[in-house]
């Protein structure tokens, strides 16, 4: 069993300085944003900060596989004006060209929104509600072929969402469906967020609850695919739909579902990051995660 577990990290004052957080919670792991996440250009990254990250991340002991880069939240690469389709491309592969810079693997995004205005009931009819989502996930999948054919090495990994609002890939269908469209299947993969998962309507609760859901994220995505994780537990109820993160075992959730995914070999060597919402008390969420692992 061999989980790596940290948190997401602020890299507030310089990059680097997500590694010392990191180290000072005893994390294993670590997500940061390379630049302000509220802000479509960031400062270039300068030779100096990228060999002081470099050099902190070998002395920490954290791998760059280890590390779950998240993007910037104004991005969407599947808006439907073609002007903030493009100013989100060129700053989703300045995303990606950053994370390559500082050694980094791989880069976590949600996938993005079709914006449309639809009422609760045609939501609700899939004859409806499948050719918007469907025609914005095939923008999606083109905005990832573009940005890999443009940067290399790292690998672009989609966050599944709860589905608030027009966001996409709150089913396992959208993740698998965005996938199947990307040229390069080996720079691409998913991250599952377990509040996201549950909002979404995927049960993790119960022994039988949780072996349902992740085998059918096998059979529908693929468990090669999994190439991170955020550990959230929810304040909505299932299939709430609405994404409010939680400390873990005090939400709806509860304990239960991370004991079993602690104790999965299939999480084995990714990133396993919290986001949960009281980061005074992530050193003890992590130690608490590590002994849930049975001997």
């Amino acid at each position: 069993m061999s989980k790596f577990v940290g948190a997401h990290t602020s890299a507030s004052g310089g990059v680097e300085n997500a590694i010392s957080h990191a180290t000072s919670i005893e994390a294993k792991a670590f997500a940061l944003f390379t630049k302000n996440q509220r802000q479509w250009v960031g400062k270039p990254l300068d030779t100096k900060t990228i060999d002081t990250f470099k050099r902190m991340l070998a002395d920490s002991g954290i791998l760059p596989k280890h590390v779950l880069p998240h993007d910037s939240y104004l991005i969407n690469l599947g808006h439907p004006e073609a002007e903030q389709l493009q100013k989100s491309r060129e700053a989703f592969i300045d995303e990606l060209e950053r994370c390559d810079l500082l050694g980094l693997d791989r880069l976590n995004f949600h996938p993005g929104s079709h914006l449309a205005k639809i009422t609760k009931k045609e939501k609700e009819d899939e004859s409806i509600l499948w050719p918007i989502e469907k025609a914005c996930l095939d923008v999606i999948a083109e905005s990832i072929n573009i940005a890999l054919d443009k940067t290399k090495n790292v690998k672009a990994v989609i966050e599944n969402t709860a589905g608030q609002g027009s966001n996409l890939g709150y089913k396992f269908e959208h993740l698998a469906y965005i996938i199947d469209k990307i040229e390069d299947k080996s720079r691409v993969g998913i991250c599952i967020d377990t509040c996201h998962m549950f909002t979404a309507g995927y049960d993790i609760r119960t022994r039988e609850a949780y072996d349902k859901t992740w085998d059918e994220f096998g059979q529908i995505v693929g468990f090669e695919y999994l190439s991170g994780m955020h550990i959230n537990d929810s304040k909505p109820p299932l299939g709430s739909r609405v994404d409010r993160h939680h400390s873990i075992g005090q939400g709806e959730i509860g304990y239960d579902a991370f004991k079993f995914l602690m104790n999965d070999p299939r999480m084995d060597d990714i990133p396993l990051i919290l986001e949960t919402i009281d980061e005074t008390i992530w050193a003890d969420e992590i130690k608490m995660l590590y002994s849930f692992i049975e001997k």
